[in-house]
């Protein structure tokens, strides 16, 4: 019941991912607008994220600053409702993004203490999935909102009503952990683990046997650099992409909505089945196959924006981006409570925002100077190298 909340969260902001980026097309602004305000209000959460995991962790309070997040964000969509200046609104989705990540470490840790980690990855995969039903039920609801014609305002203040929805059941039904040990108990497991294979092979090799065994610790800036590469791609590739579905392939705001609809359903379908443990592979390997599958997908768009220029190919390409997403996102989420220390908490979304940072300006950028397939191209890129930071790391 506690994830409540998060649902609604959730909701407001898959209706606003749609409509923001119109939006701002709409009163006047362009695509190196859009790419700034994303870019921007990214890297302004970097330190926030830090900020958020080091004081959650610190104090062990963690439903206060959650309860601070939605609070935050339905108080600053409700003043969005007043501006149709460009750079005014820009500067308000900066503020509200550093608020916005507020929620995020304590919520990954909320689920790390609150489960074995045996059971990590089923738990991230039905907290991700329940909530991507929430963002896939925004979605829904902005093709009713724009078939329907409602105007900014109305649409801004349904945003903000959900939100403050999500800020009074966590209010009432979150609450935080007694005891704060699992992560702890992990890392000691592991260098436990470590420190056994470690005398195992010494006392192979110094009987005179072969030893097969591999003391390899995991790289923890490879890891890091994977995440990053991951956001850039994903961030430079999907920033730009409803400009793309509605200028250049003609379509209008409603089905931007629907072939969003078809990407998050098809995340929240990979997240029930990552929690329903589909696929009983190694977290590592799965994490790579999913990483090399976007790259292959995003080069895919690249083609078909080039040759094809049509909905269908985009839409399945996207419908199958959401399914990978959610594979690597529960993998992800998974190590990196297992490698990152406690107190930095803040890291893994640091990391995902600095690479989210860039690539959502240079997205934009790019398909504004040299045109929407060099940005698929460039996005490919990414995963690619991101494939190769997990591979070694």
């Amino acid at each position: 019941m506690w994830r409540l909340g998060f649902f609604f969260h959730e909701m407001a902001f898959g209706l606003l991912s749609i409509f923001l980026p119109l939006y701002v097309v709409s009163i006047g602004g362009s695509l190196l607008d859009v790419g700034l305000m994303a870019s921007v209000a990214t890297i302004s959460a970097i330190p926030a994220s830090f900020f958020w995991g080091y004081i959650c962790d610190k104090t062990r309070k963690y439903k206060r600053y959650i309860l601070i997040s939605f609070f935050a964000a339905s108080a600053l969509l409700y003043f969005l409702t007043f501006t149709r200046d460009v750079g005014l609104l820009i500067a308000l989705y900066v503020v509200m993004a550093v608020f916005h990540v507020a929620h995020e470490p304590p919520k990954n840790v909320l689920i790390a203490e609150l489960y074995p980690r045996e059971e990590w990855e089923k738990s991230f995969a039905s907290y991700e999935g329940f909530t991507e039903v929430g963002w896939l039920i925004g979605l829904v609801m902005g093709v009713f909102v724009s078939v329907l014609g409602f105007n900014s305002a109305i649409t801004l203040l349904i945003c903000s009503g959900l939100n403050f929805l999500a800020f009074l059941l966590s209010l009432f039904l979150l609450s935080d952990p007694l005891l704060i040990f699992e992560r702890g108990l992990v890392r000691m497991k592991k260098s436990i683990d470590f420190a056994c294979r470690g005398i195992t092979i010494a006392s192979k090799l110094f009987d005179g046997f072969p030893a097969s065994e591999n003391l390899e610790k995991e790289n923890l800036a490879l890891f890091c650099s994977g995440l990053v590469f991951f956001a850039f791609a994903t961030s430079a590739l999907f920033t730009p992409l409803p400009i793309f579905l509605s200028q250049n392939l003609g379509l209008a705001t409603s089905m931007v909505y629907a072939v969003y609809v078809l990407n998050s359903g098809a995340g929240a379908v990979g997240y029930f089945l990552m929690g329903k443990g589909l696929k009983p592979l190694e977290e590592k390997r799965r994490l790579q196959r999913v990483v090399l599958l976007r790259s292959t997908l995003a080069f895919l768009l690249a083609v078909s924006a080039v040759s094809i220029q049509a909905i269908f190919p985009f839409a399945l390409i996207l419908f199958l981006m959401g399914f990978a997403y959610a594979l690597y996102h529960v993998c992800a989420l998974s190590l990196s409570m297992e490698l990152i220390p406690a107190g930095m908490a803040g890291l893994f979304d640091a990391f995902v925002g600095l690479g989210s940072a860039s690539g959502a300006y240079l997205g934009p950028y790019i398909a504004q100077t040299f045109g929407f397939t060099y940005t698929f191209i460039v996005s490919g890129a990414a995963f690619l190298l991101a494939y190769v930071s997990f591979e070694t790391s």
